[in-house]
């Protein structure tokens, strides 16, 4: 092999590996998500909760409750029911894990971040390494049709901390 032929198989291999990695990525959000939609976490209707909100998707049928306890601008708990595709399920179950014990500041600021990452535009970067468990959440924004999805529950939630009524995505 030539020192030509070298660099093309060295060019060659330095495209294909980040590829390789993302595809192992991407496989490995797949199965976070299809995890919290076959075992969904803090998914209960809660006793007494100080705030809740339902939320409807009628594009795809879903239908979230989020119950929360909030106590001096503090998330104590927070759990929710319903029924929907895997995205809107995991992006619930998710959510729940990454709140409880938040301010309601870092709750809203979660929103935004979560909010920001299923709607940026393609050409957006996006660092998922400053996003913990809502990385996985990054490839909704090439389906356009799933933000409702992903986002119904977090609306959902926003709702219920300000004392809202119920969320549609219509």
């Amino acid at each position: 092999m030539n020192d030509f032929q070298e660099k093309i198989v060295i060019s060659l291999l330095l495209i294909a590996i980040p590829w390789k990695i993302m595809n192992e990525i991407q496989a490995l959000y797949q199965q976070m998500i299809l995890d919290h939609n076959k075992n969904p976490r803090n998914f209960a209707e809660m006793e007494d909760p100080t705030h809740s909100s339902e939320g409807h998707n009628p594009l795809c049928g879903d239908e979230v409750t989020i119950y929360m306890k909030i106590h001096e601008g503090i998330i104590e708990d927070i759990t929710f029911k319903g029924s929907g595709c895997a995205i809107s399920t995991s992006s619930a179950s998710i959510m729940t894990t990454v709140l409880k014990g938040r301010t309601l500041e870092e709750a809203e600021q979660f929103f935004n971040q979560f909010h920001g990452i299923v709607t940026a535009s393609m050409d957006t970067h996006i660092n998922s390494d400053e996003l913990g468990k809502l990385a996985v959440f990054t490839g909704v924004r090439e389906f356009p049709a799933r933000v409702k999805c992903a986002s119904l529950a977090w609306h959902t939630m926003s709702n219920a901390m300000r004392g809202n009524g119920p969320v549609s995505t219509e």
